[in-house]
């Protein structure tokens, strides 16, 4: 595993200046369409968009979900004899399907790991890594508490941490009241709880075993809004569609010192930092095959921008997604986040995401 202090620096240098899209940038990169992977005749030999037909599976993460299932729904209004259906069992669950072949598409809040990508390999299952958005994992508490004013770093080790666990909030600073932390957190399948856990916990060690967790985000956002002792962290939309009933808390950017909350503005400037990450889609070659599947992931990715800010995530920089389309319509596969030797490799999304970095 990598150092806390080597993975912060690489999601914050993934939304450092990076001119990520916001949702005014988007038209900017509507001349994608023109590198639709789908040709008028995928579905004139159907009969035409009403005649279009089939079931597109999609699971994995419940962070990327909201992004997904924008899409789908808007796919519907399309081509409404196709069904998208999107579940939600994690990232690292959704690897597990996919790397069987029984997934078109994974949602995922991470780069793949080297022994899902192994698995994926032994069963003969090629995909095309998508980029898809940025996102700022939130941490909140409950609104009636009045005494978290921020929290660094170092704090959020001995409320999460395994070897740190505080049990009230005094142990996390004695001017605090003398109560039960009672925390919500992700599953052991989510990417948001891998990322959270390398950001937080020690090297070697893991976060703390009694919290409350589920893959479930909005099980989760339910658990803060009826506990005053609260706190738990998820995906940036799920805080913002609640935010009137939870209170996020400002992170001290580790660089710089300064307390900042989540939002479009801070996540695309990096200065939400060590919390910004980048969003995947990763897509199975063989699924591609099927005109309504090819027809699906070329209007996934044409909109990607526009739904990611339509639910409340962070578009990327337009030549991210360009280079998506060119993956995609070449069916170019692999990884750009782990290197020749099985290593995961660290930096800016742009600097990672190039065709010379893939690796099968």
């Amino acid at each position: 595993m990598e150092s806390t202090r080597s993975w912060w620096m690489f999601v914050a240098v993934a939304a450092l200046g990076m001119g990520c899209t916001s949702s005014s940038d988007v038209t900017e990169i509507s001349d994608l369409s023109a590198l639709n992977t789908t040709s008028s005749s995928d579905v004139a030999e159907v009969g035409g968009a009403s005649a279009l037909s089939g079931q597109i599976k999609i699971d994995g993460s419940s962070t990327v979900y909201p992004i997904s299932e924008a899409a789908a729904n808007e796919f519907k209004k399309e081509f409404p004899n196709v069904s998208v259906t999107v579940g939600t069992s994690g990232t690292g669950g959704g690897f597990k399907v996919f790397s069987k072949g029984e997934s078109d598409i994974s949602d995922a809040s991470r780069p793949i790991k080297k022994a899902e990508l192994d698995q994926c390999n032994q069963s003969g299952v090629e995909f095309v890594e998508v980029p898809v958005a940025y996102d700022g994992l939130t941490i909140v508490v409950n609104p009636e508490n009045t005494w978290v004013k921020q929290l660094t770093v170092e704090q959020l080790k001995k409320i999460f941490g395994e070897k740190g666990a505080a049990k009230n909030w005094s142990d996390v600073n004695p001017e605090w009241p003398t109560e039960a932390i009672k925390i919500y957190a992700p599953g052991t399948d989510s990417g948001t709880f891998d990322y959270f856990k390398e950001v937080v916990a020690d090297e070697g060690s893991s976060l703390r075993s009694d919290m409350s967790v589920s893959e479930d985000d909005n099980v989760l956002v339910t658990g803060v809004k009826g506990e005053k002792n609260a706190i738990g962290f998820f995906g940036a939309a799920y805080y913002f569609e609640n935010a009137d009933s939870l209170k996020a808390v400002p992170i001290v950017n580790p660089s710089n010192g300064e307390a900042v909350l989540p939002s479009p503005d801070t996540i695309e400037s990096g200065l939400y930092a060590p919390f910004s990450r980048p969003l995947f889609i990763y897509v199975n070659v063989a699924s591609m095959k099927r005109p309504e599947m090819k027809k699906f992931a070329s209007f996934y990715l044409e909109n990607a921008a526009k739904f990611a800010v339509q639910v409340g995530y962070v578009g990327l920089p337009g030549s991210v997604y360009e280079l998506a389309v060119t993956h995609l319509t070449d069916r170019l596969t692999g990884t750009h986040f782990i290197d020749a030797a099985g290593d995961k490799r660290s930096g800016a999304l742009p600097e990672l995401y190039t065709t010379e970095s893939l690796v099968k």
